[in-house]
């Protein structure tokens, strides 16, 4: 894994701002420093039993037996999402109290929300080998701001997969500081879906069966458009991240 001491950089991109077409700069496995600490990580391709879960969870996400919300732009290119584990309170939507995705009520997605579980706890193992302060830290948080039962997994509280979908720029505002978020990528015959940090200039390429850990939190980023070459083509994200609002 290639070592990569970040940099701080001065640009003049904004929360809000339209996340363009991009070149990715980050193509091979890569472990992120700041001051010799480590803060992430990029995998190009995980392996093994993490790889199988990665696969059932698309397959499972793309096909019939999980719901989704819809997205309806201006793009022309299918998009949808569906959010697993925790949601916090959201007075404006009617919902003073915090709740479980209804996704988990859905039998059928069970298969799904199992292949989610056990993928998220095999990038804890990864999280804890290439960012041991970071994972301690995330875990103590954890334990002091979030109730058992509002817990996906040791570090994490809730899970979306995205389909096709790129972002405008902006921070983790509702995840809980100093943590980091997990990123999983599937994709087939597309370009385009990278992740862009503009703070240290970084565009990460998101190649099939990809990991990112970030501190989704801290710095601004954004995802590029994703452009299929078919019908057929798309670029997937799985993401899990710990949210606020789950107090003990």
């Amino acid at each position: 894994m290639n070592n990569l001491e970040l940099e701080h950089i001065k640009h003049d991109v904004k929360v809000g701002d339209k996340c363009c077409n991009k070149t990715a700069n980050i193509t091979e496995d890569t472990l992120f420093t700041i001051d010799g600490e480590p803060v992430g990580f990029y995998i190009k391709s995980v392996s093994g039993k993490m790889k199988q879960l990665l696969e059932i969870s698309n397959k499972e996400f793309r096909g019939d037996n999980v719901p989704k919300s819809v997205m309806k732009r201006a793009s022309g290119v299918e998009q949808y999402s569906t959010i697993i584990g925790s949601i916090p309170a959201s007075p404006m939507q009617r919902r003073p109290y915090p709740s479980i995705s209804s996704v988990h009520r859905k039998k059928k997605a069970r298969n799904f929300i199992k292949a989610m579980m056990l993928l998220c706890r095999e990038s804890e193992t990864l999280i804890k080998k290439h960012l041991p302060n970071i994972y301690k830290k995330q875990k103590q948080v954890m334990n002091e701001n979030t109730a058992k039962r509002w817990r996906f997994s040791d570090l994490y509280t809730s899970s979306i997969s995205n389909y096709n979908i790129s972002a405008n720029y902006h921070r983790d505002t509702g995840n809980l500081k100093d943590t980091v978020n997990v990123i999983f990528s599937k994709r087939f015959d597309s370009e385009g879906g990278y992740l862009d940090v503009p703070d240290y200039g970084l565009t990460i390429e998101c190649s099939d069966n990809s990991m990112i850990c970030y501190p989704a939190w801290k710095s601004i980023h954004g995802v590029s458009p994703i452009i299929p070459h078919s019908e057929g083509g798309y670029r997937n994200s799985l993401i899990f991240y710990p949210l606020k609002g789950f107090d003990k």
